[in-house]
């Protein structure tokens, strides 16, 4: 079935349908509900066995602990997971596939759920959303052959609760079918005169499918007049795909600027959105933050070697001349690719991804 449509729906597949969360951690039929042990025990202790004895794991400082490790073929379909907001630049999702050491999915929490400011907003796309509190959701497709496994590592000194959620298929896979990647990079600040890199040496043959701005201002005025280009195969010093500028490229335009609603005006559809405006509040919150998103679901980006992708940062100085900017931007890239893993940029860390 195509990813957002429904056409399809109706037929019968030979596939069979499981699930993995804390009340059951292998997925196997039948086995969900029967923990004796958990964190709702002692909210369950009047009520006993099958009443939501663990809906929850704790991971203790510094933790790594397996969400979900199945054997193929199959096909990940959803992944539901909340946490504390304080957590979400502190907990890092990876996923390997077919037993690859290395992760192809490798990112905070928050940044690959559309939410990389430890702040709540309201996220209404196709494979990412976002629902009041911070119930974060994917729609991913995310098909392997032999195993897939989940991790999720506290980077924090304290303990965290999370509850999640893993929805998936057993059954044939597809020849054609690809693995899902997801990198995160983060320069804080970029230096002057350089830009952004969001993927380098990707391996294909594959097709970009998305980007996530966490976007922080460091100077006043429009910051987005940079340019998101693509590197395709062969290019070298110019790509094959050249945007017109950030707003542009995130499905808006003239600065996101609506001046009969204050400004900058926030939208969220089902490939393009701005969710994500926060203001300065005259205390702590000093800066202008953005998030965005960007999913190439009807015009996915192919490339049959490697691909590299980059974004200007660009403001206004006097003179109608462009001014480069030295901003915080930390950026989800998400692939998919036939490798099991490829390049990707150094494993976030708590100081990498902390959000000061």
């Amino acid at each position: 079935m195509t990813l957002g449509k429904l056409s399809g729906i109706s037929a019968i597949s030979d596939v069979e349908t499981r699930s993995i969360s804390a009340e059951n951690p292998t997925g196997e039929p039948g086995q969900g509900g029967r923990r004796t042990e958990g964190t709702g025990a002692k909210a369950a202790r009047d009520l006993g066995l099958g009443w939501k004895v663990s809906p929850s794991i704790e991971l203790a400082a510094g933790e790594s602990a397996t969400l979900a490790d199945i054997a193929g073929p199959g096909c990940i379909t959803h992944i539901w997971l909340t946490t504390h907001k304080d957590n979400w630049r502190r907990l890092v999702l990876r996923a390997h596939w077919d037993g690859d050491e290395e992760p192809a999915i490798e990112a905070p929490v928050g940044d690959f759920f559309c939410s990389g400011w430890g702040q709540f907003a309201q996220v209404n796309s196709l494979p990412v959303a976002v629902n009041p509190n911070g119930g974060f959701n994917s729609y991913w497709e995310m098909p392997f052959r032999s195993q897939a496994r989940l991790t999720l590592e506290n980077t924090h000194d304290e303990a965290v609760i999370v509850y999640f959620q893993v929805d998936y298929w057993l059954g044939a896979v597809a020849d054609e079918s690809a693995y899902l990647h997801a990198q995160w990079r983060r320069s804080n600040p970029l230096p002057s005169k350089t830009v952004h890199t969001l993927l380098d040496g990707v391996e294909g043959p594959g097709h970009y499918v998305g980007t996530y701005l966490a976007w922080g201002v460091n100077s006043s005025g429009w910051w987005g007049e940079g340019e998101v280009k693509f590197y395709v195969d062969d290019d070298e010093e110019f790509p094959t795909v050249c945007g017109t500028g950030t707003e542009d490229y995130f499905g808006g335009a003239w600065n996101f600027d609506v001046p009969d609603r204050g400004g900058y005006t926030e939208f969220s559809t089902a490939y393009l959105g701005l969710p994500q405006v926060i203001r300065p509040d005259g205390l702590y919150q000093s800066q202008q933050r953005f998030g965005m998103y960007r999913f190439h679901l009807p015009d996915p980006i192919r490339f049959r070697t490697k691909l590299r992708v980059d974004v200007q940062a660009l403001g206004w100085r006097s003179g109608g001349r462009y001014l480069p900017l030295q901003d915080d931007i930390a950026s989800t890239a998400y692939f998919y690719s036939t490798q099991t893993s490829t390049a990707r940029a150094e494993a976030p860390t708590h100081d990498t991804m902390e959000i000061c």
